[in-house]
């Protein structure tokens, strides 16, 4: 049977592994760009091909809104030259007037994408997957989706799911199925009879007691 190589990958509730690297913005490390924000770090397969364009564009035109809005930074790579990256921005710049400004790492040796697990070699040993990790302020990795080469991601969710840690970890909740900013949230299960007593005569909206929800 054909050896084939496994490429590893962190995972929810690691550190994020740290690197140095080259961009289109310049010089970057992973640690001192993640310093007080929040970072979605996304591959994409290969510059000028449909699907990426649609992703990055969408990413670009939430860069200086939501995202800056919301303490969080992009990152983008794929295994493409500076320079290819540089005419794709350019590319598309001209043709949508969508400009990606948020920096997209060249990793042509591939190092950062088999740091972090972007390389599946059934899906293809070249190319990155659509992974998309989301590391918060401390550089601990929160939560990672990945998406065949095929399947363009979906925004919405990426969004919501941000919005969903950082209300999370402000307000100390678990969020149910289908949460969206400004519904009731979940409230962590009583660990003793006295809490127990106190949910039952909150005002809280009671399934069972070790279900409950509330309002932010």
């Amino acid at each position: 049977m054909e050896n084939q190589q496994v490429y590893s990958m962190p995972r929810i509730g690691d550190k994020a592994p740290d690197f140095m690297t080259t961009t289109t913005t310049g010089p970057l490390t992973l640690s001192e760009y993640n310093k007080d924000s929040w970072i979605i770090f996304f591959s994409h397969p290969a510059d000028f091909t449909p699907v990426c364009t649609t992703e990055m564009s969408g990413f670009a035109q939430e860069m200086d809104g939501f995202f800056a809005e919301n303490n969080t930074k992009l990152l983008g790579l794929s295994i493409d030259s500076i320079h290819s990256h540089i005419a794709w921005v350019d590319n598309v710049k001209k043709n949508t007037g969508i400009y990606f400004k948020f920096p997209i790492i060249a990793d042509l040796d591939m190092s950062i994408s088999k740091l972090y697990g972007m390389l599946q070699p059934n899906e293809s040993e070249t190319a990155a997957v659509r992974a998309v990790f989301f590391i918060d302020p401390n550089g601990i990795i929160r939560l990672i989706m990945y998406y065949p080469l095929n399947v363009g991601r979906n925004m919405h969710e990426i969004k919501r799911s941000l919005l969903a840690l950082q209300a999370s970890d402000k307000y100390k909740v678990a969020l149910p199925l289908n949460w969206e900013p400004g519904e009731k949230v979940i409230v962590p299960p009583p660990k003793t009879l006295a809490d127990y007593e106190a949910r039952v005569n909150s005002d809280y909206e009671m399934v069972d007691f070790y279900l409950a929800k509330k309002s932010l």
